[in-house]
């Protein structure tokens, strides 16, 4: 049991809502995702993994901006749907596309569910040295071309909810921060400390 898990958890307001986690690969977006649904404790969070949906939601779509595009706007069509029955949807996905992710938060809006776009902001040299599912090194070697942040395009959020930079901090910290969002937005019952 770590720290995270040692703590009372908050008690989740009934307003569903879509924390949806951007950032590049092993920007640390499912280990934030994973230790904020582990600090919560509640049957009504619910973690979206963007490999995880590209494996079973999103099977045989390749990685061209219109199947990128598909499969973000897919994921964001579940968690709007979660959402707005009253889940705190916690999503994880690189969603590389500033167009896209409005349309995932127009998606939400259209169905009367809360949106928060987390930018987990760490470096591309950060994640290259992290590389959790070895992309970065197999882009290195040629046998990997598209590589979100490399020799793709990731268009960093301008102005979103939180810019968590989890390369500067622990995952603890970076829970405290998005916990601080969620109880100043009404999400998490409690006060801000």
């Amino acid at each position: 049991m770590t720290a995270l898990d040692e703590r009372t958890p908050p008690p989740l307001a009934a307003v569903g809502t879509t924390v949806w986690l951007t950032g590049l690969p092993s920007a640390g977006k499912t280990t934030l995702a994973t230790a904020l649904a582990a600090r919560l404790q509640d049957p009504h969070v619910e973690l979206l993994d963007g490999d995880e949906v590209r494996e079973f939601l999103s099977k045989g779509l390749g990685f061209s901006r219109a199947d990128r595009d598909t499969n973000v706007l897919r994921i964001g069509w579940v968690a709007a749907t979660l959402a707005k029955h009253g889940v705190l949807v916690l999503a994880s996905v690189i969603s590389p596309f500033a167009q896209t992710r409005a349309q995932v938060r127009a998606l939400h809006e259209g169905r009367g569910a809360g949106f928060l776009e987390i930018h987990v902001a760490t470096p591309v040299e950060v994640c290259s040295e992290r590389d959790v599912k070895g992309l970065y090194a197999r882009q290195r070697a040629g046998e990997l071309a598209g590589l979100t942040g490399v020799d793709a395009p990731y268009e960093a959020p301008t102005a979103p909810d939180a810019r968590v930079p989890a390369h500067e901090q622990s995952v603890e910290q970076s829970v405290e921060q998005l916990l601080a969002l969620l109880r100043a937005r009404g999400l998490v019952a409690g006060g801000l400390a």
